[in-house]
């Protein structure tokens, strides 16, 4: 019982050490958002499609793990402010495409240059060994992977 008691205080441990870094960049990240005069999804909206032009409203509730509902306010709003445009195929009318205007573009490399949590990252990098980066990036994909897959076994 013993050993149980002290694997399940490491696991705390090490949630929070990710959950305290998460809780950091993100805040980071919506100062930057609201620098710009957007919400941290609408930045994380730009920011993907700057990476991924014309994308499908479909793909980016997947990569940004949102519901469509919510995207549909938040790309809303980036259409009124002529940002985003939305654009319905002609041979598909239910099919909707996203796309940056050259302003959305503009912003979006803005809030990619001003990124607090970017600079704060490489500051530590900059400490670390290239063995110890690669060892980070390992680990950390590990984990992922191995917490995808765990989700995965119990949604079977």
């Amino acid at each position: 019982m013993h050993s149980l008691d002290k694997q399940s205080k490491l696991a705390a441990r090490v949630l929070d050490s990710y959950w305290n870094i998460s809780r950091v960049t993100v805040k980071m990240e919506q100062q930057n958002a609201a620098s710009l005069g957007l919400s941290l999804q609408q930045m994380a909206i730009l920011n993907t499609l700057h990476a991924t032009p014309e994308m499908k409203l479909k793909d980016l509730t997947e990569r940004l793990v949102s519901s469509k509902s919510t995207l549909s306010v938040n790309i809303d709003g980036l259409v009124k402010a002529g940002l985003v445009v939305r654009e319905i195929p002609m041979h598909n009318r239910r099919e909707v495409k996203l796309r940056l205007t050259e302003q959305g573009k503009e912003i979006s490399k803005q809030s990619i240059v001003k990124s607090t949590s970017s600079q704060a990252i490489l500051n530590v990098l900059n400490r670390l060994t290239a063995e110890e980066i690669d060892q980070l990036l390992r680990i950390n994909e590990g984990v992922l992977q191995a917490l995808c897959q765990s989700t995965s076994d119990s949604s079977d």
